[in-house]
C-alpha cells in the first residue's frame, strides 16, 4: 500500500522556502527515522516537494503494507515535522495537513503517483461471446467506445468508464473498507483495442485503488467473514484483494456498456422495480 500525506511550512519569503527545501533533502536520513519511530509497518520511501511563493509543499510518500494507514501515516508524518521544526536552523512553520496529500478527495496527483494500489483488469473477449451475451457486435462496442472517450473527455471526468464506484463501493462495504474512499478509488483509465479478427480486448487501470486486508473495520465480524471466503484477510492478501476488486469493476464495465448499446439499460430498470413510484 502507498499512503501519502501532505503538509505546508511557511517561510517569510520564496529564497527562505527555496533553502528550506534543500536542508530537507540533505536530512532526509534523519527525516525517515523520526517518521519511522511511530510505527512497525509504516515506511516512508520519499518526499516529494512542491514549491508555491513563500511555501514548501511536502508530500511524506509511505509503504503501509497490507493497511490503509492513512492515520499511521498522519502519526508518522507529524512525528517527522515536529523534528524539523526542532533541528531547522531558525525554527519552522507548518500546518499538518496542507491539501497536498487529497485524502479522501480525487486528485490528478493521485492518478499519476498513486495513493493506495494502481490496478489493472483486462480481458480478451471472443466475438462471438460478446455478441452472444451482450446483444452487439464489437465494431458497436468499439464505436460507443470513442463516442464515451469523448464525451469523458469534454466533461472532464476522472473515469472514462461506465460506473467503477458501483463495484468498488460494494466490495468496500463488504469488507469493511473506508467507504469515504471511494471518492479516490473510483478514479479510472480504459483502454479498449478491436482485434483484427473481431475480438475486443478490455482493459481498466485504478490508479489509486485504497484497500486493505488487516486493521480498521476489516476485522469486524461478518466483514472479516467475507474476507476470509475471498481468502483476502491478513498479511500478504491486500495485491489480491486489489485484484479482485479491479475485476468486478471490469465485470461491470462489460455489463453497462453492453446494456446501454443493445438498449437493455432503462427497460432493465423498468423490469427489476427501480424505475417505479
Amino acid at each position: 500500500m502507498l499512503s501519502g500525506f501532505g503538509t505546508v511550512f511557511t517561510f517569510d519569503d520564496a529564497r527562505g522556502a527555496r533553502d528550506f527545501g534543500d536542508w530537507v533533502d540533505a536530512h532526509l536520513r534523519q527525516i525517515r527515522a523520526a517518521a519511522e519511530s511511530t510505527s512497525r509497518v509504516a515506511k516512508l520511501s520519499h518526499i516529494e516537494q512542491y514549491a508555491v511563493g513563500p511555501m514548501r509543499y511536502l508530500r511524506f510518500n509511505y509503504t503501509t503494507g497490507d493497511a490503509a494507514g492513512q492515520n499511521m501515516v498522519g502519526r508518522a508524518t507529524f512525528a517527522a515535522c515536529e523534528w524539523i521544526k526542532r533541528e531547522y536552523p531558525g525554527g519552522a512553520r507548518y500546518m499538518l495537513s496542507g491539501g497536498i496529500d487529497t485524502d479522501k478527495k480525487h486528485s490528478q496527483l493521485n492518478t499519476l503517483h498513486t495513493r493506495g494500489r494502481r490496478v489493472i483488469a483486462e480481458a480478451t473477449i471472443p466475438r462471438k461471446i460478446i455478441g452472444e451475451m451482450m446483444g452487439v457486435d464489437t465494431r458497436t462496442m468499439f464505436r460507443g467506445r470513442q463516442a464515451s472517450n469523448a464525451g469523458a473527455l469534454l466533461a472532464g471526468s476522472v473515469n472514462n468508464g461506465a460506473h467503477a464506484a458501483n463495484g468498488i463501493t460494494a466490495l468496500f462495504v463488504a469488507t469493511g473498507q473506508d467507504v469515504a474512499n471511494v471518492a479516490e478509488s473510483h478514479a479510472a483509465i480504459v483502454y479498449t483495442q478491436l482485434e483484427e479478427n473481431g475480438d475486443y480486448y478490455w482493459s481498466i487501470t485504478l490508479p489509486s485503488l485504497i484497500c486493505a486486508t488487516y486493521g480498521g473495520g476489516t476485522g469486524l465480524g461478518t466483514q472479516r467473514e467475507m474476507l476470509e471466503m475471498l481468502d483476502c484477510y491478513g498479511l500478504g492478501k491486500a495485491n489480491k484483494l486489489a485484484e479482485i476488486i479491479a475485476a468486478t469493476v471490469l465485470a461491470g464495465e462489460t455489463s453497462l456498456s453492453g446494456a446501454v448499446l443493445a438498449g437493455d439499460w432503462v427497460s432493465s430498470h423498468d423490469r427489476l422495480g427501480r424505475n417505479r413510484p
